[in-house]
């Protein structure tokens, strides 16, 4: 028995040690740039011409400022709304793919050659796909020439000038580069599934719509909320698309201007302490939302 309790012990001590990698580059790269951001927001700390204000202790006054403003209401409505309008489509088009690829009973030729080519586009840098767009869409561009060859338009339409065509389009290319992302999490729950439970229910003569919506979905749900919630930090931090999109302006009239590129404007002013409590309050909401996400779509206890 002591011989099994020190090998046991021996591989827990290699355990710790490979763990120590991890916890040093935590620690170096987000918990202390985490408390430091929480330090720096009570500091007035900011670039006046060529003279350095700051930082000066300040309490609470940044936060005050930020949210007397009434800008980060209007900032975090468009982040919130340009997530809703990338995830929602990419979501069931994730569903739909994922449940094709992941049923034997269709035998789709070439699927390997498909789940390739769908997460190709995650492999691409945004800021290329914001310039292909910007190209494409542009008032002389190649989108505007072929409709008015057509004859579908007589003058070339502002796709980045109008808020629906802009937002639409942003939420189009977020969509496009990770839809392929999330399929592949959706299959890889998907195929986790005891093919017992498919089979006995074939048996019961249940169709493929009542498979899908009566086992597949409710197994499915801790890969969702995964999905839900890393989605929704990523769509919190929308930055590189609508600031190359619309050159860091956020038109037309501030509806593509997100919670970080608010944030950008405060670094490159060189605003610390006013970027800093910005930060603060993204961390808090990102928090409270992830948690609502899992509270609400969680596996919570039922009473039988």
């Amino acid at each position: 028995m002591k011989k099994g309790r020190r090998r046991v012990s021996g591989y827990n001590k290699w355990g710790y040690i490979f763990l120590i990698p991890f916890i040093l580059a935590y620690v170096i790269f987000q918990f202390i740039p985490l408390v430091s951001t929480i330090y720096y927001s009570f500091f007035e700390n900011y670039m006046s011409g060529l003279t350095q204000v700051g930082p000066t202790f300040v309490g609470l006054e940044n936060y005050a400022k930020l949210f007397q403003s009434g800008d980060i209401w209007i900032y975090a409505k468009n982040t919130l709304v340009l997530w809703i309008m990338c995830f929602i489509p990419q979501i069931l088009l994730s569903l739909l793919l994922g449940a094709w690829f992941s049923d034997t009973r269709l035998n789709l030729r070439g699927s390997r050659f498909f789940k390739t080519v769908i997460y190709l586009p995650n492999l691409i840098m945004a800021s290329a796909f914001a310039m292909l767009f910007f190209t494409l869409f542009s008032d002389g561009g190649p989108i505007n020439s072929l409709l008015m060859q057509i004859g579908f338009i007589d003058t070339p339409y502002k796709f980045l000038s109008n808020t629906g065509s802009a937002r639409g389009l942003i939420a189009f290319m977020n969509c496009l580069m990770w839809f392929g992302n999330t399929t592949i999490l959706l299959m890889a729950g998907m195929m986790g599934i005891d093919t017992s439970l498919f089979e006995a229910a074939q048996v019961d003569g249940a169709t493929s719509t009542q498979v899908f919506f009566k086992i597949t979905l409710p197994l499915l749900r801790p890969i969702l909320i995964y999905v839900i919630i890393t989605s929704l930090i990523g769509g919190l931090q929308l930055f590189d698309v609508p600031q190359i999109l619309t050159n860091g302006t956020g038109d037309p009239m501030r509806s593509t201007m997100t919670l970080v590129m608010f944030l950008n404007r405060h670094l490159y002013s060189k605003n610390y302490g006013m970027a800093g409590a910005l930060s603060v309050v993204m961390f808090i909401i990102t928090g409270m939302l992830s948690l609502a996400v899992f509270k609400v779509t969680g596996n919570d206890k039922r009473k039988g």
